[in-house]
Order: structure tokens, then C-alpha cells, then sequence
């Protein structure tokens, strides 16, 4: 419902579960965030008030969250963002939620320096990745296994394991 975690809400979660070659679970809902979706945020994702109406809440959604997500590492473009989310759900639903890091925007930058931007669509724009459904937990994650792929499949191993391995000291 906006951009600051402590303040709005989560409307759209999707998880793909990668097991390093390809994705080999996914899962995907909207969330009633049990209030008001401002205009800007409408416009923005294309997510209406109806369309979550019906939804089911976040703590409805957590086991299913947490047991998809539990000993994975949480990856995301702007990482930090998208987790900073989660645990204040998480967190209003009285629950912890640690998971390790990494974010593609960091490798990005390590595997392919010197691009315009590293902002998702960009960058996708740059690498050829398509991205359906902008702005959209689906359309995003999407992008980003694809990003990620990319990763692997372009940068040099040991770039990228050492990259790893700096993101992943600890669960932050």
C-alpha cells in the first residue's frame, strides 16, 4: 500500500524456488492488506481494492510463506526492500522471519558493470529479459529467476561464489 514497511501493508506475494538450474516450486497470491490501496498504489501496480477484497490476509498466507521460504536463501532485486517488507509482516503477525540475503542488484553491478541503470526494468530492458505484468510480485519475481539465471550463466564462477559469499555472512 505504499513504500515504507512500518507504515502500509504487502498486496501480492510470489515465490519461485530455485534449486540452482531451474524453478522447481512457485506460488503466488494477493494479499488483503485490510485497508485502503491508495490511488498512486493502484496506478502503480494495477492492484484495485476489489481485486484484494476477497484476498486472504497476510496471516492467513504466513505458514504457507514461511514453510516455502524456510532454510532458502531470499533473493530479491533491492533485497533488502522486499524482506524489509516481510518481517513487518511477519512481525505483526507476532512471528520472526530471518532469512540470508542476496540481492541481484548487487550482482548485477558485479557481473555487469557499467550498464545505465540497475533498476529491474532497465536492466532487463538492457539484457533483453522480458518482464510481464511490471510492478507486480509475479511479473517481477519472474524477471528476477531470469536475472538470476543470467547471473550464473554469464559471470565468472568465482566472481560470483565470492560475491555470494560476501552477501550471505549473515542473516541480516
Amino acid at each position: 500500500t505504499g513504500g515504507k514497511p512500518a507504515r502500509h501493508r504487502v498486496i501480492e506475494v510470489a515465490i519461485y524456488i530455485h534449486n540452482g538450474k531451474r524453478v522447481i516450486e512457485h506460488f503466488s497470491s494477493l494479499v488483503n492488506p485490510q485497508r485502503y490501496i491508495p490511488p498512486f498504489i493502484q496506478a502503480f501496480t494495477g492492484i484495485t481494492n476489489a481485486m484484494v477484497a476477497e484476498a486472504p490476509t497476510f496471516e492467513e498466507l504466513q505458514d504457507t510463506i514461511a514453510a516455502l521460504t524456510k532454510d532458502r536463501v531470499f533473493v530479491a532485486h533491492n533485497v533488502r526492500f522486499d524482506y524489509a517488507f516481510l518481517r513487518q509482516e511477519f512481525k505483526r503477525c507476532g512471528q520472526a522471519f530471518h532469512r540470508q540475503q542476496l540481492c541481484t542488484v548487487r550482482l548485477s553491478r558485479a557481473v555487469f558493470p557499467g550498464q545505465r541503470s540497475y533498476s529491474l526494468g532497465k536492466l532487463c530492458d538492457q539484457l533483453t529479459i522480458p518482464i510481464q505484468h511490471r510492478h507486480r510480485a509475479e511479473g517481477d519475481a519472474a524477471a528476477t529467476v531470469q536475472l538470476l539465471e543470467r547471473i550464473f550463466q554469464e559471470g565468472p564462477s568465482s566472481a560470483i561464489q565470492q560475491h555470494i559469499q560476501d552477501e550471505m555472512k549473515g542473516v541480516r
